[in-house]
């Protein structure tokens, strides 16, 4: 993040995702949904309190411990992500990191604010996710620029998390987890590629006009000050959402919602296009964190139970199936948090959708190339 200032960039008055409007008013937040949501769990945690359930959730410190720790550390990740958007914000840094990516969006004919919004990505997927909703409240993004950003931002997510998930994949799987991520990696490119293209088929082509800074760029202490008061207005907000939704989350999987919905993916997997023996792996894939499906697929392979091609295909399924369930239970609470209740849900579902289509279209191509070249 290189401190550069001058420059031309697009006019963002003439994008449609990008019109600054610096006085415009946030809009309120509908209250009904995360009331009746957090009346909902508190009522059932009532009900399992006085034995209407079967339940050890109120034994010793299990409460604290299932509910009251992650939601402090929930609550703890999205703040430090909500003071850094703001702070990139207000240090006026947009232009600084914008400029960095401003050649590949350009081609994409997409605003510097969703150029910032795409390298912070990189860092913190939730400093992204607040800096774009502070954009779109204060309409310098509107509605199509900020599901733009939100599909551009899984190639960024991707890379995120890359180093982790390589060094266990590799050790686990061998050369079947480095064509599983080969397979990943293309559906990310074109993730990426098919929003730029979307951008370039269907927005203006923008000007280019100097840069007119109204106002110096302030010190570090006075950011970091008006930051902070920014951060404390909007983190209530946040906090509002957040916390009955989790409550209700968190019900939903003491009540058995996602084991149920886990089986019943589970059986719908048909062993015509693997063996029975690589259904497992979906099955702990969705059963367990995505390292359990890895571990599964290893020891099923080395024992020669099932051979590299239906390795690489059950961990594509694992991944396809078992990734929007773990998107409701995790993704859920800040989303709708960040943003608004229903656009943070109509996000994650398209998100989801973009992100299993991607990976389906660019397996089944990986797969069908790889069967010809067995032939």
């Amino acid at each position: 993040m290189e401190n550069l200032q001058d420059s031309y960039v697009e006019d963002s008055k003439v994008q449609p995702v990008s019109q600054p409007h610096p006085d415009a008013k946030k809009g309120g937040r509908p209250l009904f949904l995360p009331v009746f949501l957090g009346l909902t769990g508190i009522g059932v945690l009532v009900a399992i309190k006085f034995g209407a359930y079967e339940s050890n959730l109120f034994q010793g410190e299990l409460l604290w411990e299932k509910l009251g720790f992650p939601i402090a550390r929930l609550l703890f990740f999205i703040s430090i992500g909500v003071f850094v958007g703001q702070l990139i914000e207000i240090g006026q840094w947009i232009n600084l990191l914008s400029r960095l990516v401003r050649p590949l969006l350009k081609w994409g004919r997409l605003s510097d604010h969703l150029g910032a919004v795409f390298i912070t990505a990189f860092f913190s997927g939730t400093s992204a996710l607040s800096m774009l909703a502070s954009f779109h409240e204060q309409k310098r993004v509107d509605d199509r620029g900020v599901l733009m950003s939100v599909l551009l931002n899984t190639f960024p997510s991707y890379f995120l998390h890359l180093p982790t998930t390589f060094f266990i994949i590799l050790p686990l799987t061998g050369k079947a987890g480095l064509l599983y991520l080969a397979v990943t990696f293309t559906a990310a490119i074109f993730r990426l590629m098919a929003v730029l293209l979307w951008g370039r088929i269907t927005l203006p082509v923008p000007t280019s006009t100097p840069i007119v800074r109204e106002s110096p760029r302030p010190g570090f202490v006075q950011a970091f000050r008006e930051a902070k008061a920014k951060f404390f207005k909007r983190i209530k907000r946040i906090i509002f959402i957040v916390v009955p939704v989790y409550i209700f989350v968190f019900m939903l999987s003491e009540a058995g919602f996602f084991q149920w919905l886990r089986a019943l993916i589970a059986k719908s997997v048909s062993s015509a296009f693997i063996p029975v023996e690589a259904i497992s792996i979906v099955v702990v894939s969705l059963a367990a964190e995505f390292t359990s499906g890895f571990a599964a697929a290893g020891a099923l392979l080395d024992s020669g139970a099932i051979n590299l091609f239906e390795t690489v295909l059950a961990l594509l399924i694992g991944n396809i199936v078992a990734s929007p369930v773990r998107a409701m239970r995790h993704q859920i609470p800040y989303y709708m948090g960040i943003f608004n209740p229903g656009m943070g849900m109509r996000l994650i579902i398209l998100t989801q959708a973009f992100r299993t289509g991607s990976i389906c279209l660019v397996g089944s191509l990986f797969l069908l190339f790889f069967r010809l070249v067995a032939l």
